[in-house]
């Protein structure tokens, strides 16, 4: 019987990090998403160029960022002590939000799409060195635990980010209470980082000349040297490349398929989000804190059913109801609703022990630049995404739930490769799971 692990939650070298890594998240999205919906709704007289335009430019701003910066940021996290590193990301955070919401204040589009490719910057610089700060501070038995904390903590303070967003862009003074809260949220955010411990810097002899392009070419090739650790990474950048796609057509799907409104939208989101939470809980338990590749191929299988029942489970008729109420308790929408959470919670199980196996696999000296080449692909892998769903749905006319069951089949097939790739995945998956039969009698 796995003996319980101490809770993390009650020990600094965790719940400060955890606290900032949470707000961090909260703050991106609250930011990002008040932006865009007040260019949508509220602002569009007033801009200097179509809204339309604006949206998908502020898309780009924030993830641009990922791509030119995430190898240097990961260059400095191996220079640097993490915890330094951190709170002088976090205080450069304070001072974008107070820029932010001088601009928002005084209502000017031009300097929040500036300020937002600012605050992509920031993510991107916080990005290696939040994963990579963990297996200092965690033992291999709490890496899984730890990181099942930090992907429910994310995954939820996106989505509570962005309802908040959608609940401060109703009020009739929303630019000010959007500039009030994300200066506030940024606050909160580099409080919490004083408090994290030290982490000796890992490589302190790296020569650092600023020089992104180099800093990218080299950090790809380090990382291509093991094949177990770059499988990983291209396996949790194609689990961003379907949450992004399911999450950018929840809006679409809701209103067409399932005849719902803005707030139905939310409860999708709810959804998903929710059960990707629960998912790596739930990775945790079923791997009794351990470090368990055996995990990965329940999480994909998951993925693939419950993303093609979507197809079967839409109703081939919109439903009736009056409210968000009637919405939720529509028992022709229950089937769609357990697929869109076991989706959720199965993504959950898929990318925790993916995350820990990373942290696990790679040399201390090399963690924060792997750490950026998986953050780099990842961006790729949602742009990716965006190129697919405008293919698929736009020029060839493909439904949405007959989209998602086109993702779920591809799933299959990339799943296959990757463990074709590392076969370990498998072989792990036997043995845990002849393990838990053979302990039940």
């Amino acid at each position: 019987m796995v003996k319980e692990k101490p809770i993390l939650f009650t020990k600094r070298r965790f719940l400060p990090y955890f606290c900032t890594q949470v707000l961090g998240a909260f703050n991106d999205n609250v930011f990002k998403n008040v932006l865009l919906l007040l260019v949508a709704f509220v602002a569009p007289g007033t801009l200097f160029i179509d809204s339309n335009l604006i949206i998908n430019l502020a898309a780009g701003l924030f993830i641009l960022p990922f791509f030119l910066f995430s190898a240097s940021a990961g260059l400095l996290a191996d220079k640097y002590e993490k915890s330094w590193l951190i709170r002088r990301i976090k205080l450069a955070e304070v001072v974008i939000m107070l820029l932010a919401g001088g601009a928002l204040f005084t209502e000017s589009y031009s300097a929040l799409l500036l300020l937002l490719f600012l605050m992509g910057t920031q993510s991107a610089f916080f990005g290696p060195v939040k994963y990579a700060i963990l297996p200092q501070h965690l033992n291999d038995s709490e890496l899984v635990p730890g990181n099942a904390f930090v992907e429910a903590g994310t995954f939820l303070a996106i989505l509570l980010g962005t309802l908040l967003a959608g609940l401060i862009a109703e009020q009739p003074n929303a630019n000010n209470i959007a500039a009030i809260a994300v200066i506030v949220f940024s606050l909160l955010g580099y409080l919490t980082s004083r408090s994290i411990p030290k982490s000796p810097a890992c490589d302190p002899s790296i020569q650092f000349v600023w020089n992104p392009i180099k800093h990218t070419s080299q950090a790809i090739q380090l990382v291509k040297g093991n094949k177990t650790v770059y499988s990983c990474i291209l396996a949790i950048s194609w689990f961003w490349f379907l949450g992004a796609s399911y999450l950018t057509q929840f809006a679409q799907f809701t209103k067409l398929y399932l005849g719902g409104t803005a707030s139905a939208v939310s409860v999708l989101m709810a959804l998903f989000s929710v059960g990707i939470a629960l998912g790596s809980l739930l990775c945790s338990r079923l791997s009794g804190h351990r470090i368990e590749p055996g995990i990965v191929p329940i999480g994909s299988l998951g993925l693939t059913l419950f993303g093609a029942d979507l197809l079967f489970s839409t109703p081939s008729s919109i439903p009736a109801y009056t409210d968000i109420i009637g919405f939720i308790c529509n028992p022709a929408l229950t089937h769609v609703f357990v697929d869109l959470l076991m989706i959720g919670i199965s993504g959950g199980l898929f990318i925790v022990p993916l995350y820990a196996m990373v942290q696990q696999r790679i040399k201390r000296q090399q963690l924060a630049r792997t750490i950026a080449v998986n953050n780099i692909i990842n961006a790729i892998f949602m742009v990716m995404s965006a190129i697919a769903g405008m293919v698929l749905l736009g020029a060839a006319g493909v439904s949405i739930p007959l989209f998602f069951f086109l993702l779920a089949v591809i799933n299959a097939f990339v799943v296959l490769y990757l463990f074709h790739q590392v076969p370990e995945f498998i072989q792990c998956f036997t043995s845990w799971f002849t393990g838990r039969c053979v302990s039940r009698y």
